[in-house]
């Protein structure tokens, strides 16, 4: 595994290199922002950690930069435990954050269980394959080749967000907690913040743009269903 860090605070980076020296994962280092999408381009790490408060370019702006371009796995440090900071970091496409100061071990757990998301299921029977898409008025999604359309238009969605969309997709009127959404989508090892499934139902809602349509509903107190516009 090949992870780009990218902080200004070099003591941050020696902690995580020790780690990381440990776990056999090869570092790349970046003091600021510009830096840091510099070596995305040029070294395409598998996951990239970014500080929130980096010289040139923030953590912010630097993780907007990167997901325009890529489609890599972030997570955010960040030594403020505002809740803003934190939903604005999942509302731009990180897929976690960590608080500092943080355990080294934490961070290695959450970024292995971030990419074995990522990773194609094994041991799916040919009917999963297969795949049938989901149809509905203004709306499609294709498990198989992993895309959505709405409104006749191709949307992008990073991993995440189609896994959630599918998964409501899949079962329509059925209403889903956010602890059942959590475990379906992130899997049961994620310790993250349960806020996580509403930032990306949000993120959903907007990509999907269609303001006359809606197709997530929210049920108030318990979670989220999918219906389609009658």
């Amino acid at each position: 595994m090949k992870v780009l860090v990218a902080d200004d605070d070099p003591n941050v980076c020696e902690i995580i290199r020790i780690y990381f020296e440990q776990q056999s994962i090869e570092l790349l280092e970046a003091y600021d922002g510009e830096a840091a999408l510099e070596l995305v381009e040029r070294e395409t790490p598998d996951l990239v950690i970014l500080d929130v408060m980096m010289p040139k370019m923030d953590g912010y702006e630097a993780c907007r930069e990167i997901l325009k371009r890529y489609d890599v796995p972030v997570i955010m440090l960040t030594a403020k435990g505002d809740e803003f900071d934190r939903v604005l970091g999942l509302e731009l496409g990180a897929d976690d954050y960590m608080t500092k100061p943080f355990s080294p071990r934490e961070l290695v757990a959450r970024m292995k269980a971030i990419i074995r998301r990522m990773q194609p299921r094994q041991g799916t029977t040919g009917e999963e394959a297969k795949a049938v898409a989901y149809e509905f008025e203004g709306l499609s999604v294709h498990p198989d080749r992993r895309e959505v359309v709405s409104g006749g238009e191709r949307v992008q969605l990073r991993p995440k967000e189609f896994d959630l969309l599918a998964h409501l997709a899949k079962s329509p009127g059925t209403v889903f907690t956010r602890e059942q959404l959590l475990e379906l989508v992130w899997g049961y090892d994620f310790i993250g913040d349960i806020r996580t499934v509403d930032v990306h139902v949000k993120n959903v809602r907007k990509k999907l743009n269609q303001p006359d349509r809606e197709y997530i509903h929210t049920v108030w107190g318990v979670g989220y269903k999918f219906e389609a516009p009658r």
